[in-house]
């Protein structure tokens, strides 16, 4: 398949899964996504949409964010979402907003996290604390990350959910703290939530992959020291996102989502150089850890993810060489010591 336009890909990835749908028809209540302008929001507010009416259910899903590209909620608002725009640092805002059976909670911090670790920690921690005590009477799904975990061997399965938490830097730091939050709140609430680390979610105009197939269209230097990585389809991460709301406990339930390959960063650039006719240039040594991620068991629950890094690799290159749209968001993934 080839994806040749901007609408093609948000269709794509906002096409739900038998997983998703079986989860929604056993969810009752409507959706509300905190957070919904990120990179995953809009489409995963799309699928929610998509999921509930292939699963037989009216609900309404719900989409809050600062909005500060209006085209964002125009976007949303035309796929049939509610939009609602905010500070959700205000408490007086979050009080304002209407209390849905089920929450997605994606809002946090991580670019530009160095120099601004206060901004970071509210996002990251204060702002768990607000949305718990609002939503007390919900089911919550909260985004983590798989930094939480911090380094482990290249040659082992990567970190599983049971693994020892070891965050570098103060944005994993941050995270963990969230975590922390929400643990806290689902027990003295009695909130049933899950807490999804994610490593990493990928889509044609940004991600991972995309990072460093731009640095080989534009012949840049690969640095190689952070060697090995896991990546996810983001159409295939939204979809585990929805599964797992059928999954919430007290305590709250954790879930890795990532993909099933270890891939290596070397191998997946000269890749895009073959696919590109690009010469690859690299600096740097392979380390003997790397942010890995275990997530066998999401798989187990949820099914395989339908699109592997090989079909990944094949749309991100044609994307590029055609001068497909980015994002224009590096994600640092290189960085040993936790600065983003």
């Amino acid at each position: 398949m080839h994806i040749s336009s901007t609408d093609q890909l948000e269709d794509l990835l906002s096409q739900p899964t038998a997983a998703a749908i079986a989860a929604l028809k056993r969810v009752t209540g409507d959706i509300t996504l905190l957070g919904v302008a990120g990179k995953m929001g809009p489409t995963l507010a799309r699928m929610a949409l998509a999921a509930s009416e292939a699963a037989g259910k009216s609900r309404r899903i719900l989409g809050v964010s600062r909005f500060s590209q209006p085209e964002t909620a125009r976007r949303l608002q035309n796929w049939g979402i509610e939009t609602i725009a905010g500070d959700l640092l205000d408490p007086t805002f979050v009080a304002s907003l209407p209390v849905t059976p089920n929450v997605i909670s994606m809002a946090g911090m991580k670019f530009g996290a160095t120099g601004r670790e206060g901004l970071t920690w509210a996002m990251n921690v204060h702002l768990p604390a607000l949305v718990c005590a609002h939503y007390r009477e919900s089911r919550i799904a909260a985004f983590s990350t798989g930094n939480v975990y911090g380094m482990v061997p290249v040659t082992g399965p990567g970190s599983p959910e049971t693994g020892p938490l070891n965050p570098v830097g103060e944005y994993a730091m941050s995270c963990l703290g969230r975590e922390r939050i929400h643990q806290y709140f689902s027990a003295t609430l009695d909130i049933p939530m899950t807490l999804l680390r994610l490593n990493y979610a990928v889509e044609l105009r940004y991600g991972v992959l995309v990072d460093l197939a731009r640095q080989v269209w534009e012949g840049a230097t690969i640095d190689v020291s952070m060697g090995y990585m896991n990546v996810i389809w983001q159409g295939d991460a939204n979809a585990m996102t929805l599964a797992a709301l059928a999954d919430v406990a007290v305590p709250p339930k954790v879930i890795n989502i990532a993909g099933p390959e270890r891939l290596s960063i070397r191998e997946v650039c000269e890749q895009f150089g073959k696919r590109m006719d690009k010469p690859v240039a690299f600096s740097g040594v392979e380390a003997e850890t790397a942010l890995l991620n275990d997530g066998s068991q999401a798989r187990k629950r949820y099914g395989s993810p339908r699109v592997d890094a090989e079909q990944m690799i094949d749309w991100i290159a044609d994307w590029i060489e055609r001068g497909g749209e980015s994002l224009n968001k590096p994600t640092h993934f290189q960085n040993r010591e936790g600065r983003f």
